[in-house]
């Protein structure tokens, strides 16, 4: 396996103990306009960083612009093919009505089994011998839209993540064109759902989601970028989850912002009134200090007021207390967006 260059990251945020920084968190951000103009960044915004679930706006987009219609797709539907749901049962039953367009139940689904985003988010517990099925992943909606544009294309659905499968390539274009990157250079790699995934530049991933705020039809998709951002902003509830970054984030928004996390330390973002997007990856993976910095980043740009404060204020870590309840510390920003 050859060798990649490591990201030139800086450090984001610092986890300090009695005044003494004890955690450096390090990491990259791209502020990037419609147009592709980068408008302020700090760290690498140029290396590529795997994009995981900030990806999948643009892994729906083939499905939305050519068949939205034909399978009676609401909003509600748009959000939950794009989201990383808790598995709560809004998201597991809108799954399985999805699946149902097709005749088909959650054995066609290939993302696997884990415990639902809920109870960690929540501080919720299981109940006793809790089974939970491939609708509880929090990728079930991308793969339902995966398995209904292989309907659409009449295509296999047994092995639609297969990277040489109609659905794959689809996708692969839609990356590239909503990146600027060309598909021959896409960094690829494997997601935690077993689909295809790319590594973009921040810069690239920014910009992406700064087009997807455009009122003008997509030479290509039409107005399948815009439908998609506006019915995730109209429905952070399905593309997240209770006590979720992306449902605080697009809730501070008041409709006015698309967000979506992705594993491992990316937040991507954009502003429908700005046309601005914003991309940022954290390298050792943590959403705490990944937030902070986030919620710093638009703080700096001008973004919050008030009440959009107050709806983050959930994603901000309290201070630091040790087992007899002294405050011993607290996780705060450094990082200087630098205008370009």
């Amino acid at each position: 396996m050859s060798a990649h260059a490591l990201p030139r990251h800086v450090p984001l945020t610092v986890a300090y103990r009695g005044g003494h920084p004890e955690n450096v968190h390090h990491g990259s951000m791209a502020v990037v306009d419609a147009q592709g103009r980068l408008l302020a960044a700090v760290g690498d915004v140029a290396s590529p960083m795997f994009t995981r679930s900030s990806l999948k706006p643009f892994q729906a987009m083939p499905l939305i612009a050519q068949a939205a219609e034909r399978y009676r797709l609401s909003d509600a539907d748009i959000a939950l093919l794009c989201a990383s749901h808790s598995g709560e049962p809004l998201h597991v039953d809108g799954v399985a009505a999805l699946l149902g367009k097709l005749g088909a139940d959650e054995s066609a689904l290939a993302c696997g089994t884990h415990v639902p985003f809920f109870f960690g988010a929540t501080g919720a517990t299981p109940a006793p011998g809790a089974r939970f099925t491939r609708l509880h992943h929090n990728c079930s909606g991308k793969h339902t839209g995966m398995l209904l544009l292989a309907h659409a294309l009449r295509a296999s659905s047994g092995n639609y993540l297969d990277i040489d499968h109609p659905v794959q390539q689809q996708i692969a274009a839609s990356v590239s064109h909503f990146s600027g990157v060309p598909v021959d250079h896409l960094v690829r790699g494997t997601d935690g759902c077993s689909a295809p995934n790319y590594a973009l530049p921040l810069r690239s991933l920014a910009h992406a989601f700064a087009r997807l705020t455009l009122a003008e039809p997509d030479p290509i998709y039409g107005q399948a970028p815009r439908r998609i951002a506006r019915a995730m902003s109209r429905h952070p509830e399905r593309v997240s989850g209770q006590g979720r970054n992306d449902l605080a984030l697009m809730q501070a928004g008041r409709g006015d912002w698309v967000s979506k996390v992705g594993a491992d330390g990316v937040q991507a973002l954009a502003s429908f009134s700005r046309g601005i997007g914003i991309a940022a990856k954290v390298g050792d993976g943590q959403l705490a200090p990944l937030m902070v910095a986030f919620v710093s980043a638009l703080e700096q740009l001008g973004w919050l007021d008030e009440s959009s404060r107050a709806a983050l204020a959930s994603l901000i870590p309290p201070p630091l207390k040790n087992a007899a309840g002294i405050e011993v510390g607290e996780m705060r920003a450094v990082l200087a967006l630098r205008s370009v």
